[in-house]
């Protein structure tokens, strides 16, 4: 696995458009927060009680090719390497874990966004 910064991520992207980008959030953070445009909604973990998605790899699977750059990104860059590692375990072999997530790591006020992430770069994203 290796690790891009969002506007890495997205040069990268860009660069590879074969590349597919799953988001690994909730569906309720991808919907109702948004998400970088074109990304693909693929949960780890959903509410109400977060377990693992079982499913997650072969649902991941049905999007693109073992052999198709994958990038991963959640909120904070922190679900979507475990996610990114599911993928490794199950046959994957470029993925691409997308560091600060779509939101960032909180600021002192424990908000997000204001420090960091894809939507704090001016990335294309999108609400639906």
């Amino acid at each position: 696995m290796e690790h891009l910064k969002p506007k890495q991520a997205y040069e990268f992207m860009q660069a590879n458009p074969g590349a597919v980008l799953i988001d690994c959030r909730s569906e309720v953070e991808f919907l109702f927060i948004g998400h970088a445009a074109g990304a693909i909604h693929v949960a780890w973990s959903e509410a109400p009680d977060w377990e693992i998605n079982q499913h997650f790899v072969a649902q991941v699977k049905a999007e693109a090719g073992a052999a198709q750059a994958v990038l991963v990104m959640c909120r904070s860059g922190t679900r979507s390497v475990e996610a990114a590692q599911a993928l490794e375990k199950g046959g994957f072999k470029k993925i691409y874990n997308v560091l600060e997530g779509f939101e960032g790591d909180r600021d002192e006020h424990f908000h997000r966004g204001n420090s960091g992430g894809w939507r704090y770069h001016g990335l294309p994203w999108e609400q639906t």
